[in-house]
C-alpha cells in the first residue's frame, strides 16, 4: 500500500507510476504508457521525473534485435520509505521482552492474539460479501489497510488469488515464521476456505511477491486458531 499521506502530496500519475513498477520490478516507457493509458512521451516526462526526484532508477535493456537499447524504469531505494512499516525495530524488541519475562511461548501467544483481533475486527465487514470473489476482494483491501500492497486476480480455472508485492510484518516473519501459519489460519477463517500460500522468488519475470490462492469451492474445513 503507498503510503496515504503522500496520495495527497503527489501527482496521481506518479502514484500509479509507482505501484506499477513496484508490482513489476520494471518496464519500459512504452508498457507504463500502454497499462497507464497515458502517451509515450508524457510517460518518458513523468519517469523522468521522478528519476530526478530520485525514486526512480534507470538502465538500458540491450535489444535482441537490431536496434538501440531500451531504457527501462525500475524503483529506486528511496521509494522504499512510500510503503509502510510497521515499527519493526520496536515490535521484535517487545517480542523479544515477552520471551524474557513470560516465557519461550510469549511472542507466539502475542502474535496470536493479535490475529484473532484482525479476525474479530474484519469478521463483520466480509459477512456482508455475496461471493467468495467479493469476499476475498475485501479482505485484500482491508489488508491494504493495514500496510500490504497487492492485487487480486481471478482465473475461471484457477481461482482467485491476491498476489503481495510488500507485508510491513515481513521482518516479524523471518524472526518468528510460526506467524506465517497464524495469519494463515486467520484468513482461512474469515473466508471460510482453505487459502495455500506460496512465496515466489523475484528475478527476470518481476519482483518477489507472495500468493495467497483462494479454493472457491472450499477443499476443506478452514483450521481452527487455537
Amino acid at each position: 500500500m503507498f503510503l496515504p499521506g503522500f496520495r495527497d502530496l503527489v501527482k496521481d500519475t506518479w502514484v500509479k507510476v509507482i505501484e506499477e513498477l513496484k508490482i513489476s520490478g520494471g518496464l519500459p516507457v512504452s508498457d507504463l504508457s500502454r497499462r497507464l493509458e497515458t502517451s509515450y512521451m508524457g510517460m518518458k516526462d513523468q519517469c523522468e521525473a521522478l528519476l530526478k526526484a530520485g525514486y526512480l532508477e534507470r538502465w538500458r535493456l540491450p535489444r535482441k534485435e537490431v536496434g538501440r537499447p531500451e531504457i527501462m524504469y525500475r524503483l529506486g531505494p528511496k521509494a522504499d520509505a512510500l510503503f509502510p512499516q510497521a515499527g519493526i525495530g520496536l515490535s521484535l524488541e517487545l517480542l523479544e521482552s515477552s520471551r524474557a519475562l513470560f516465557g519461550e511461548s510469549a511472542p507466539e501467544r502475542l502474535l496470536l492474539q493479535y490475529f484473532g483481533q484482525l479476525r474479530e475486527r474484519w469478521r463483520p465487514k466480509l459477512a456482508k460479501a455475496k461471493s467468495m470473489v467479493e469476499k476475498a476482494t475485501l479482505l485484500a483491501n482491508l489488508r491494504e489497510k493495514e500496510g500490504c500492497f497487492g492485487r487480486c486476480k481471478y482465473d475461471p480455472q484457477k481461482g482467485f488469488r491476491i498476489e503481495e508485492y510488500h507485508h510491513p510484518l515481513l521482518p516479524v516473519f523471518e524472526v518468528y515464521p510460526t506467524a506465517i501459519m497464524l495469519e494463515l489460519r486467520m484468513m482461512e477463517e474469515l473466508l471460510g476456505s482453505k487459502v495455500q500460500r506460496t512465496e515466489v522468488p523475484g528475478g527476470r519475470a518481476g519482483p518477489a511477491r507472495v500468493d495467497y490462492e483462494v479454493a472457491t469451492l472450499g477443499i476443506r474445513e478452514p483450521r481452527k486458531m487455537e
